[in-house]
């Protein structure tokens, strides 16, 4: 789950970090009330949507006054925000953070992250930070430091030596970096985060070292345990398709493609979409209905696909195990009805009740195409939509 960049800086704060001040607002007629707890005669104006790139694409601004900071707050608010993360269709602004202005000296690259390859923690700093640091990582990687941490209660005084190392700080600036980094270490650990992003992490012109911009995303497993970060979630930036999948207990990401992909094992899923590919076409979704769906899940799932406009035909593939092959079909056959199914389906069943299973299909009255294997499957349901 990730969160604006006003909530990870709020969030930052309360475990040490340094952050500019600022305010976030949702609507114009904040900004005369907002405005009087900030101190600086010049503001930062920043789009607060889920994702990366907002300044190139004119989201984030510097303003000389409360004149100028109200003109362009009337301008970014409610506006299609388009960056290359949030593909061609762009993010609305709903809401803006307006932070006082610093006075950048240097401005550096560092984030945290879970390597899940060696169970440790990694974090990446860089001397180039800023707007560019893809780039860098293209063009110029040597400037880009791994340190990997051992997981434990604190963070030693060598690791964070080593993380640091690369923006080559004055000694009087050590001991303000050394606590930044032990904030961002514990931050991630306590609240179950993924990735904890700082880019740029700046040096000011009078030394101070500050998070201009904070970036977290969280573990989805553990927010069970993580009411506080539950409550951060933004609906407004999240696929409405991946949000309705989460009320049903669904492994949903949607994709560019036009084959809809119901599967049950996220192993099994990846192989599908694989040999979709492999046979010229692409999958419409990333669908994993879960071990023991009921025909309710099921169903939920089958709408979901055909939920997407993009869906030309639907490959579905079932090895059961605790999954029950007659389950999944009385599950497709009743959304099937429901939803007056008008697109090709290709169903490969195997496993427990495979045969109650294909007895359900046959006799459902639905134009429905049987498939050996995965790969009879992917050549039916390639060849049906062409």
């Amino acid at each position: 789950m990730n969160i604006h960049e006003h909530q990870a800086k709020e969030l930052l704060k309360e475990f040490g970090a340094p952050v500019s001040k600022g305010v976030v607002i949702f609507s114009l007629s904040e900004i005369d009330k907002k405005i009087k707890e900030l101190k600086s005669k010049k503001f930062v104006l920043k789009a607060q949507i889920h994702a990366g790139g907002r300044g190139k694409a004119g989201g984030v601004k510097l303003v000389k006054d409360i004149d100028e900071l109200k003109k362009e707050a009337k301008i970014l608010l409610g506006k299609k925000l388009v960056t290359p993360q949030t593909g061609p269709n762009g993010k609305e602004v709903k809401r803006l953070y307006i932070e006082e202005a610093s006075e950048i000296s240097n401005e550096y690259y560092l984030s945290c992250l879970i390597d899940r390859q060696t169970s440790k923690i990694a974090f990446i700093s860089s001397k180039e930070g800023g707007m560019d640091i893809e780039e860098v990582a293209s063009k110029n990687p040597e400037k880009i430091i791994t340190t990997k941490v051992e997981l434990s209660k604190e963070i030693k005084s060598i690791d964070i030596e080593k993380i640091i190392e690369p923006f080559e700080l004055k000694k009087s600036q050590i001991t303000e970096a050394f606590n930044l980094i032990k904030s961002l270490y514990k931050t991630l650990i306590e609240k179950d985060a993924n990735l904890i992003e700082i880019n740029p992490l700046i040096v000011t012109k009078s030394g101070k070292i500050i998070c201009l911009d904070a970036k977290i995303n969280f573990d989805d497993n553990a927010l069970f345990r993580r009411p506080e970060i539950l409550k951060l979630r933004d609906l407004n930036e999240e696929d409405p398709k991946e949000i309705e999948a989460s009320k049903h207990d669904l492994a949903y990401i949607k994709l560019d493609g036009s084959i809809g992909c119901m599967v049950n094992g996220a192993g099994l899923a990846m192989a599908t979409m694989d040999i979709i590919k492999l046979y010229g076409e692409a999958p419409a979704n990333f669908l994993d209905v879960g071990g023991g769906a009921s025909k309710e899940k099921v169903s939920a799932a089958f709408k979901l696909i055909l939920s997407d406009k993009n869906v030309k035909g639907i490959l579905i593939n079932i090895f059961g195990g605790i999954m029950r092959c007659d389950v999944l079909a009385e599950g497709v056959v009743e959304a099937a009805k429901e939803t007056k199914l008008n697109v090709p389906l290709v169903v490969r069943l195997a496993g427990t009740n495979y045969e109650k299973g294909k007895k359900i299909l046959d006799s459902s009255g639905l134009k429905i195409l049987s498939a050996l294997d995965l790969n009879d499957a992917a050549k039916k349901i390639v060849n049906a939509i062409k």
